[in-house]
């Protein structure tokens, strides 16, 4: 999984356990990442078709946004969860018969 992949399935995690609550800002930080590179990961993702945005056009703070999984983005994070899990799965096979070999010699 490369730099990019984690960061959008580290994101849309965020979005669907309803962590994203926070500003942006904060988020921003929590994640290690610029806000400008955040706004980037989301637009992206809104691109693609994995989040819906809605601003709360009723609340005295515009600036106040939802962000919601589509039923697209809900299918791509668990395809990131299986890579993810796949990946480990083969580098603990691979840790695993390294261990083997050096009890062997």
């Amino acid at each position: 999984m490369n730099i990019n992949n984690q960061n959008e399935f580290e994101l849309l995690r965020k979005i669907d356990s309803k962590k994203f609550e926070n500003s942006q800002r904060i988020l921003a930080k929590e994640m290690g990442m610029s806000l400008g590179k955040l706004n980037y990961c989301i637009k992206a993702l809104k691109v693609k078709g994995l989040i819906k945005i809605k601003n709360f056009k009723n609340n005295k703070n515009k600036m106040l946004y939802a962000y919601l999984l589509t039923p697209k983005g809900i299918t791509y994070k668990t395809k990131m969860v299986y890579y993810f899990m796949k990946q480990k799965l083969n580098e603990y096979e691979e840790l695993k018969r390294e261990i083997e070999n050096k009890k062997n010699i």
